[in-house]
């Protein structure tokens, strides 16, 4: 995979895919969950944009690490970013999981018995269980983002990065 795009570091423009995506899959995520009745018209729109987030986030890693054969290792950046996928990954399966429940609640096979029917306690569980992983990748993302800006930038406040100390005239 190529690290650059038309001369600029492909890292940092695939990483904004992946801060903007997640979180908003994350939070799209907990929507459904809290909000049941969200989940037949948002549902397939929160689908997509977890999948994106979760495709963006190995090639987030790649080009980060054609990045760092570049300028050195960001430590600890390169180490929490590895673990995104870790967060993306359930996120996609719990916001699969609350669009199926509401494809399997509007679509009944007719029967009688009401065997398609899913628990309540099911749909509880998956719900927590959906909001607990989007809270983690929130977290998550933090993390990676704190520690990337920390290893560009080091611990200068970014007001006074671009100074070099001194006062301006």
């Amino acid at each position: 995979m190529p690290d650059t795009f038309n001369g600029l570091p492909l890292h940092p423009l695939v990483v904004h895919a992946v801060v903007v995506l997640l979180p908003l899959a994350a939070i799209g995520v907990a929507a459904l969950a809290i909000r049941p009745s969200w989940r037949g018209r948002y549902g397939g729109l929160v689908v997509l944009i977890t999948a994106l987030a979760t495709v963006a986030v190995p090639v987030a890693s790649s080009t980060g690490e054609g990045l760092e054969q570049r300028v050195g290792d960001p430590g600890v950046h390169a180490q929490l970013g590895d673990t995104l996928i870790w967060f993306a990954l359930p996120l996609l399966v719990a916001a699969v999981a609350l669009f199926w429940l509401h494809r399997r609640a509007a679509h009944p096979t007719g029967e009688t018995t009401g065997s398609r029917r899913t628990p309540a306690w099911v749909a509880v569980v998956i719900a927590v269980l959906a909001v607990v992983v989007a809270a983690a990748n929130l977290v998550q993302v933090y993390r990676v983002g704190d520690s990337g800006a920390k290893a560009v930038w080091g611990s200068a406040p970014a007001a006074s990065a671009g100074r070099g100390g001194g006062d301006a005239a």
